[in-house]
């Protein structure tokens, strides 16, 4: 009898501590979040949605641009999952490798800039969790994961590229090279 007592507290406990984390989080990250969507989104009508466009299909003509900066452009100012749709300005050849790209660069912006891609915030605020616990900054390593994920982000584009290419020659496919 004892033992289902301890079973059932402990049970019960699972769900009490994940309130507590949930009202942490709604009371601590949604509202930054929320602040930080309103802030890009405020950033795009100043800038100019046309102007966002425009520096997105220029992104987008070169390799090294194509799979690091219009990622980027994509992530922070689309956000996941919307962040995919900027493939509508490069050819048709390119657009796995852009999504390969822009897919794998969700988690090493989510410590810059949370805002886009909330759900991998868990990932980050656990790895935050036990830096702040060793008393060390958040700073620099969220700096290094950024920089790690232009690298591995460049290298996947462009493997991806040349993967999608020998396949297509490979099964005769011709690729659409006009811009969609």
């Amino acid at each position: 009898m004892l033992m289902l007592s301890h079973l059932a507290t402990g049970f019960i406990g699972v769900f009490n501590e994940g309130g507590r984390t949930f009202v942490a989080f709604a009371t601590g990250i949604l509202p930054t979040l929320i602040v930080l969507l309103t802030a890009v989104y405020a950033l795009i009508e100043l800038i100019g949605e046309h102007r966002v466009h425009r520096l997105a299909r220029f992104a987008g003509r070169y390799a090294i641009t194509r799979y690091t900066l219009l990622p980027v452009l994509a992530m922070f100012f689309l956000t996941n999952p919307m962040a995919y749709t900027f493939g509508v300005f490069i050819e048709e050849r390119h657009k796995p490798a852009f999504y390969d790209s822009a897919v794998s660069f969700c988690h090493p912006i989510t410590g810059l800039f949370p805002h886009a891609n909330s759900s991998e915030l868990f990932v980050w605020l656990g790895v935050a969790h036990g830096l702040m616990r060793l008393h060390l900054p958040l700073g620099p390593l969220a700096v290094r994961y950024f920089i790690a994920g232009l690298v591995v982000i460049l290298l996947r584009g462009i493997v991806t590229e040349r993967i999608t290419m020998f396949l297509a020659r490979r099964q005769g496919a011709a690729l659409v090279t006009a811009q969609t």
